[in-house]
């Protein structure tokens, strides 16, 4: 099998991408994407990812034994479940827990997430309003996720899936949100319990 070529960097959905193809044990490169120095931006990548945004890749053996190219954290991790039948279940239903979980990740945490990142530590003016409206739907959303957990042992179908992979590289920094996990017990049962599988130990530590 062809190694997948992965575009990617040192951020919360970059993680995602770099835990999926390690839990998979799938073949890939990794090309880094700094975006500090907007290479973002280049020619080259937006021929890749017409967004500008990581992570992104380039599976030689995509659908019909030809390269296809993929952008979205959240479609990537799909794509990767449907083609190797991991993370992901069959049955309609299951399935479907997990995708709601996919999409509350990419439209909830990962949006309110990243703004408490910027107006709490890279913001060069100190908002209060923006500060305190997203932190508080920070910790609105930490709520749901530790009553969901209450029940259950990870997002979707009591069985570790795509869903947390997803979601866990955001609650990863939650010393940057400025959120004691120990508020949360339930998220923090599920996320010791993710940091500890190794794979997913190492994809959270990559690119170096």
């Amino acid at each position: 099998m062809a190694p997948i070529e992965l575009y990617t960097w040192k951020t919360s959905n970059g993680k995602k991408a770099t835990i999926m193809l390690e839990e998979c044990g799938l073949p890939y490169n990794i090309h880094p994407i700094d975006i500090s120095t907007d290479i973002q931006f280049s020619e080259e990548f937006v021929k890749i990812n017409p967004n500008s945004k990581i992570p992104a890749m380039v599976d030689p053996d995509g659908p019909g034994g030809k390269p296809y190219t993929l952008f979205e954290s959240g479609a990537m991790l799909m794509y990767l479940a449907e083609k190797t039948g991991k993370f992901m279940p069959q049955e309609m239903g299951a399935r479907y827990q997990v995708i709601q979980w996919v999409m509350f990740q990419m439209g909830g945490i990962g949006p309110i997430f990243g703004q408490v990142h910027h107006f709490k530590r890279a913001a060069k003016e100190k908002v209060p309003y923006a500060i305190n409206r997203y932190y508080n739907e920070c910790r609105r959303l930490y709520g749901v996720l530790d009553g969901h957990l209450a029940d259950n042992e990870y997002l979707a179908n009591n069985e570790v899936s795509i869903a947390d992979f997803c979601a866990l590289p955001w609650v990863f920094r939650h010393t940057w949100q400025e959120v004691d996990l120990a508020d949360f017990p339930n998220v923090n049962r599920w996320y010791e319990t993710l940091m500890a599988r190794p794979a997913l130990t190492r994809g959270m530590n990559l690119p170096e």
